[in-house]
């Protein structure tokens, strides 16, 4: 599991401020292709056997976003691709916490 994996998203507030480009790219180096869009947020889309297994792993992931009280934008595609979208709305840009549920959806996806 990977160090960013075991970490615990936190509550962002304003006063958090958004990642600096250069630790955002930093962070997506431990990611499993990920993409920053913008300096905004990171997406990925994962393609899975059916329709079943793509909502089945959605599932899968709100349960982890419930616990770690951050959720990702999440779009159903194609029948069978996901794309996952995160981003800290409250600040309005990325935080460590994009990158640590991201890094829960890889080992979630392994």
């Amino acid at each position: 599991m990977s160090e960013l994996a075991n970490k615990k998203c936190v509550p962002c507030e304003d006063k958090t401020g958004k990642l600096e480009s250069n630790k955002s790219t930093e962070l997506l180096e431990e990611l499993d292709k990920w993409k920053i869009i913008e300096d905004t947020h990171i997406e990925k889309t994962l393609q899975f056997v059916d329709f079943a297994a793509a909502l089945a792993f959605i599932n899968k992931v709100g349960e982890i976003a419930q616990k770690e009280n951050h959720h990702p934008d999440i779009y159903l595609f194609s029948w069978n691709k996901v794309k996952f979208t995160l981003s800290t709305h409250s600040i309005k840009g990325l935080s460590e916490n994009d990158f640590i549920l991201a890094a829960k959806i890889d080992e979630l996806a392994r």
